[in-house]
């Protein structure tokens, strides 16, 4: 009998339980989007434009990387929807699109950057 109750309480606590929201399928968009992020130049290049807008020659040159490389990277993360840009004469300048990006370098940056 003691198995029956055990049984029983363990049922009624997992009805209790609050299912998590998220399909398969947005959680594989997530992780597409997470792979992109998952580079150091991106991420640097994330935690710049967190603090303000940047042209690709100023991101390339902070990260030490020819423009045309700069570009790709601002590219990929543009596709994700976490940048936006906006061109003034010659220049293009990058700007971050999506606010859920300081949370997460927040966490990137107290757990690895000293």
């Amino acid at each position: 009998m003691a198995n029956s109750s055990k049984s029983k309480t363990k049922q009624q606590a997992k009805s209790q339980q609050v299912k998590p929201k998220g399909s398969v399928q947005e959680f594989t968009e997530a992780a597409e989007c997470l792979k992109t992020l998952a580079h150091p130049v991106r991420l640097r290049i994330v935690q710049l434009l967190l603090s303000g807008r940047y042209s690709v020659g100023e991101l390339a040159e902070d990260c030490e990387i020819p423009d045309n490389v700069g570009s790709e990277h601002l590219r990929l993360l543009q596709r994700c929807g976490f940048l936006t840009s906006e061109r003034q004469g010659r220049h293009v300048y990058y700007e971050i699109a999506e606010p859920h990006l300081q949370q997460l370098m927040a966490c990137v940056e107290n757990r690895f950057v000293r």
